[in-house]
């Protein structure tokens, strides 16, 4: 965000609560900024259609110029820029099959619940074919609960990917807030828990949850109202996996951010109005942009050499290494914005004044209770080079679930990954995803 010594009035008046200006004035200035991206990617769109057209023109086989070095590089320069300003949209989770005991099987989405900010997704394998294949070996229903933190739940298809021959998987879909009307109303933290809680009575009894990463808090938060009201649908068991349930422990990068300014700084400098012409007109929003901005900011040298490195393997026709990095980015680039008052809340609850951890979180007035959780099983799981959620704070979900039986607790911390690689790459396939199975099978016993 600028800081520049003009803008400050402007930015003031963003923060209508803690000035009390005018609620009209606000908004005004709040579209400005969302307004200048859509402008600027207005302006580049034209420069992008070139670049399309130019990277054709430099690979088209009848051209002389396509077996030249200065072709190849011009192609290759004209695909990074356009890879570069493109809009990415919603990725899919594109799984159309598992492998059972070594056969393929067919896979279906679809969409079994469904509400303004959510929908579920069910991971429907071919009717009997499980039961045909692994006869008498459980298949455990279980709800992935993936982050709303500006990327799409499909940041999660190798986590789903991993569960699917061995459980009946489904995982929330969280939807992008330019996309939803003002009339569907605000998304609040106390709402993404009752969405939460409303999964799970929709999956019922038996049903195992596992929150990746943001969603943490919230999913022991919805837990532990099930168990105080004796709900026949309280998950059997929780895995919570990189998440933040007491930011305190083993601060990072993000984590400090978070503190060093008050929530009205955020409520000043993060909160945006959604233009026309998205159906979300007018919603106060954390952009996906400015998020990804944020994101990139953090490892910047690291991007700017992937995409150098994307340069080169183009033009030395590496089809392997340019085919993953597309892949990569198509799924990082990918972005969704976040309603204001879940990000402020969230900002404010979780990360400024640590409430849950603290014993002090409330959901619509009600006390959050984990101590009240005594059936289900819970397991944590943490990365070594975790720079997100670090060691600890996950962890600290079983000090605050006291009253589980010893023997339904575990606590895995796997070596050598980051943040990604707790619920995604080979270090998940081979050694964190057969522990979770593992548990969630003893879970059942």
């Amino acid at each position: 965000m600028p800081e520049a010594e003009e803008w400050k009035v402007a930015l003031d008046i963003l923060d209508a609560e803690t000035h009390n200006l005018d609620l009209t004035e606000a908004q005004v200035f709040e579209n400005v900024l969302y307004q200048v991206y859509e402008f600027q990617h207005a302006v580049v769109s034209p420069f992008r259609a070139v670049a399309d057209l130019g990277s054709h023109f430099f690979r088209n086989p009848l051209n002389p110029w396509t077996y030249t070095y200065t072709g190849r590089s011009l192609a290759a320069a004209f695909d990074v820029f356009e890879a570069t300003t493109r809009r990415y949209g919603k990725p899919l989770f594109d799984l159309p099959q598992t492998m059972i005991n070594g056969e393929p099987v067919d896979v279906t989405e679809r969409v079994v619940w469904t509400a303004p900010f959510a929908d579920l997704l069910h991971f429907e394998k071919a009717k009997g074919a499980f039961e045909r294949l692994r006869p008498k070996y459980p298949h455990p229903k279980v709800l992935i609960v993936a982050p709303m933190s500006g990327h799409y739940a499909t940041l999660l298809r190798g986590t789903v990917e991993g569960m699917l021959p061995e459980h009946d998987v489904y995982i929330t879909d969280w939807r992008d807030a330019r996309l939803v009307p003002m009339e569907a109303g605000g998304f609040h933290l106390d709402d993404y828990i009752d969405y939460v809680r409303e999964m799970l009575s929709f999956l019922g009894p038996g049903t195992h949850v596992m929150a990746v990463c943001q969603p943490g808090p919230a999913v022991l938060a919805a837990a532990a109202l099930m168990a105080e009201d004796k709900d026949p649908a309280e998950p059997a068991s929780m895995v919570i996996m990189g998440s933040p349930i007491d930011a305190r422990k083993s601060p990072t990068v993000p984590n400090k951010l978070s503190e060093e300014r008050p929530l009205s700084w955020f409520r000043r400098n993060m909160i945006s109005a959604v233009p026309f012409p998205h159906s979300g007109v007018g919603r106060r929003v954390y952009p996906g942009f400015m998020q990804l901005t944020s994101f990139i900011s953090m490892n910047r040298d690291r991007h700017v050499n992937a995409h150098y490195d994307y340069f080169k393997n183009l033009i030395k026709g590496d089809g392997d290494n340019t085919q993953k990095h597309r892949e990569f980015y198509d799924e990082y680039l990918a972005v969704m914005d976040i309603t204001a008052e879940f990000y402020l809340e969230t900002i404010d609850r979780v990360f400024q004044r640590h409430l849950l951890p603290k014993g002090e979180l409330r959901h619509r007035g009600r006390l959050v209770r984990p101590g009240k959780i005594r059936a289900m099983a819970l397991m944590t799981v943490e990365g070594e080079k975790d720079d997100i959620s670090g060691i600890g704070q996950t962890q600290a979900a079983h000090e605050l679930c006291g009253n589980i039986p010893a023997d339904r607790h575990i606590d895995y911390i796997q070596p050598g990954v980051g943040h990604y690689g707790v619920f995604n790459g080979k270090r998940w396939r081979t050694e964190i995803q057969p522990r979770v199975r593992d548990f969630i099978r003893s879970s059942m016993a």
